[in-house]
Formats: C-alpha cells, sequence, structure tokens
C-alpha cells in the first residue's frame, strides 16, 4: 500500500499545492473481498521537507455484502468526523514503516493528535 498508492499520492499532493499550505486526501487498495483505506495529511515543515500524517483502516467488503449494505455506504469509507470508520493502529504502523523507509524519513514515526502517525521526509520536487 505504501508503495502503490500512498507515495505516490504524497508527491502528487506536494507537487499541487503551494508550500505553506496544509493537504490531505484519502486513498484507497483493495479488490472484492476488501479495501484498505489510507488518510494522507501533508504539510511543508521546512525547505526540502514535508510532514506526512496517516491513519489506515479497512472497510471489509464482504461483511457489507453480508449485512446488506453493499456497496458500503459512504461514511463507513471515512474516518470521524465525517464518518465512522476506525483507525487500525497495526496496519498504519506498517504503512508508516514502509513509507518511511521508502522516502528516507528523517525521524521514527511519532503519534499525532487524531491517531495518524506522523514522519517527516525530505522532498525535493523538480
Amino acid at each position: 500500500m505504501a508503495r502503490a498508492v500512498v507515495q505516490p499520492a504524497v508527491l502528487d499532493l506536494a507537487r499541487r499545492y503551494p508550500r505553506g499550505r496544509p493537504f490531505s486526501t484519502t486513498v484507497t487498495f483493495g479488490g472484492d473481498d476488501f479495501t484498505l483505506c489510507a488518510h494522507v495529511r501533508a504539510r511543508w515543515a521546512a525547505p526540502g521537507q514535508v510532514e506526512i500524517a496517516l491513519a489506515c483502516w479497512v472497510v471489509n467488503m464482504d461483511t457489507a455484502r453480508y449485512l446488506g449494505d453493499n456497496p458500503p455506504a459512504g461514511h463507513e469509507m471515512r474516518l470521524p468526523p465525517d464518518g465512522t470508520a476506525e483507525w487500525d493502529e497495526d496496519l498504519t504502523g506498517r504503512v508508516i514503516g514502509h513509507l518511511a523507509a521508502r522516502m528516507n524519513a528523517l525521524s521514527p514515526a511519532r503519534p499525532a493528535f487524531d491517531g495518524h502517525l506522523t514522519i517527516t521526509v525530505p522532498l525535493v520536487l523538480t
């Protein structure tokens, strides 16, 4: 997930948003049985550095089909305050760990105020 959707989303958003403005998106990765979701929030921390906050969760499509809500309702695909999904601490830790290694994080992941884990990475856009 880090390689397939999170890192490209961070790079794309960093190119589109001016320095000084925070930016965020939710990306998904999955198939018929489940969808992995990640809320990515980023901001320029210093020249050439971006702080990335990440929270991940899984939407089980089989459970949604079994309970008759197919596809899952929109609020099941989003974290509060917009939705009812709950972030998965273990999944978030694994994804941010892979992202930190791929993007040469400047420090280990640390918790944010809202369940996201945060890293700072060097980022030079050309």
